[in-house]
């Protein structure tokens, strides 16, 4: 066994990932997941990216944000807006894409692997660039809903693909928490913090009890 610290950090695309769980008939429990890759090397970022519709009151998402915001994580947020199209469908502009590649590419120089959670072939390029840096890049989605949630491309890139179903029985949430919270929530409301940078001369905040 190499003696080597695997540093890794974690960028999760937080909608692709809920609705590749979902497909599989699960919901992620985030402190599990985090604990999980807690102990897979020294985890020097969790970052969690998503968008918020500009001018919606509430938000079914914002308590997510709200307690990972507490528990280890960075989560990166975008505003964004919801319209309704020529047909009248309901639908939001916007991604998090380019918030994710550059964090991605800032951290290459400080880890030795990034976990990747998503599908998005849009991806291929940033694993390319990644692994050009010397970054291993393993990818997490399914290939076990129908159809798929990993694009082709991006699988055969990365230098690991998991499954999410390999890691249901590991970051999954226990059938005892209330079916109205996505997470634990132990510590009530709070604002989320303004997008900041990888700052790596921190670890993770461990997750409260």
């Amino acid at each position: 066994m190499t003696s080597r610290v695997n540093k890794l950090a974690l960028l999760i695309d937080g909608p692709n990932l809920h609705a590749a769980a979902k497909l599989l008939g699960f919901d992620i429990d985030y402190k599990r997941l985090l604990t999980e890759f807690q102990s897979r090397g020294t985890l020097l970022r969790a970052f969690y990216y998503t968008t918020i519709i500009e001018d919606q009151e509430y938000s079914t998402i914002r308590p997510l944000i709200d307690w990972l915001d507490y528990n280890g994580y960075t989560v990166v947020t975008k505003a964004t807006k919801e319209f309704t199209d020529a047909s009248g469908r309901r639908k939001v502009k916007g991604n998090m894409d380019i918030e994710l590649a550059v964090d991605a590419l800032e951290l290459a120089e400080h880890v030795d692997q990034i976990v990747l959670f998503s599908g998005d072939g849009d991806f291929r390029s940033l694993v390319e660039a990644l692994q050009r840096r010397g970054v291993r890049v393993t990818v997490v989605s399914t290939i076990s809903s129908q159809p798929p949630m990993i694009a082709d491309e991006l699988r055969r890139e990365a230098d690991a693909f998991t499954d999410l179903v390999e890691l249901r029985s590991k970051i999954s949430r226990a059938l005892s928490h209330s079916a109205n919270s996505p997470v634990p929530m132990s510590l009530g409301e709070r604002p989320t913090r303004a997008r900041s940078g990888p700052g790596l001369t921190m670890e993770p905040k461990p997750a409260e009890s």
